[in-house]
């Protein structure tokens, strides 16, 4: 039996998605999605120790995370990483059952070099799932638009997301203040300096998202939409009143649904 025969048939493997500010993990039996976590990026010193024992729950509990201790079970699982964070991708190199997924292995047409993994990723996982065509909303450290059909990049954008948006006004100007958004959405009509820039970022955020989405079904009326991303699910829950956004899903696993269907891809196409 090859290499990726073999591991077809083994019972727990892991997918690693380093984005810009935290790791993605997940745990998969096969296609199953056992469990997901995320940490923050690690240091070589915390690496070392994950690298011997990937299931020692008590290494994830000292990192902020507790996957179930049946789904990290094995010591030196297979490990798909994908990674915006050359850096943090380094870190693994040594590990003895890496796999790094890089954008020329991916199976979709139309790719540009520069293209990033994570947007990559989430396209695929997005035509996996849901179906094409299919445009992916990532409202994460960039808010990004990435469409495809037919297995194939149609194209998309990119612009600074909500977090980002705070943080330049805070740091670009000279009288506005730092702030977050709170847990309740802001006031349309604000009243104060803090809320008026929450409020500013925040629908201002939902108006371009309601634009893309818009457009999206008049030139594909068929086509799906999924948003993802660390802001993606409060801002669906901002449009999920719209009737007309029935194909709109929310979905936070989507990046690691790709690398579920990049390694079906993979060992589907070296098993020969």
């Amino acid at each position: 039996m090859t290499d990726a025969g073999a591991e077809k048939q083994a019972d727990l493997w892991l997918a690693l998605v380093i984005g810009n500010t935290r790791l993605h993990w997940a745990a998969f039996k096969g296609d199953a999605l056992l469990d997901t976590w995320h940490t923050h990026h690690l240091t070589p010193q915390q690496v070392a120790p994950l690298m011997t024992d990937l299931g020692c729950q008590q290494r994830w509990i000292s990192l902020g995370a507790a996957p179930q201790p049946s789904q990290a079970s094995l010591a030196q699982p297979p490990l798909y990483v994908a990674s915006v964070v050359p850096d943090q991708a380094e870190l693994w190199r040594a590990y003895p059952h890496l796999h790094t997924i890089t954008l020329d292995q991916l199976p979709l047409d139309n790719l540009y070099p520069t293209l990033g993994i994570d947007r990559t990723l989430n396209l695929l996982g997005a035509g996996d799932r849901y179906g094409w065509p299919v445009m992916v909303v990532d409202g994460g450290t960039a808010l990004t638009f990435t469409a495809g059909q037919n297995q194939g990049l149609i194209g998309g954008a990119i612009l600074p997301g909500i977090t980002l948006q705070l943080r330049a006004l805070g740091e670009q100007t000279a009288a506005l203040p730092q702030v977050q958004l709170t847990s309740e959405n802001p006031p349309r009509w604000a009243s104060n300096t803090h809320d008026a820039i929450r409020s500013g970022v925040f629908w201002g955020q939902r108006a371009v998202v309601l634009d893309a989405l818009m457009t999206w079904w008049q030139d594909y009326p068929a086509g799906q939409a999924v948003i993802t991303g660390g802001d993606g699910l409060r801002l669906y829950e901002s449009l999920s009143d719209r009737p007309e956004f029935a194909n709109l899903h929310p979905d936070p696993d989507l990046v690691l649904w790709g690398v579920r269907a990049y390694r079906r891809h993979h060992l589907n196409t070296t098993d020969t």
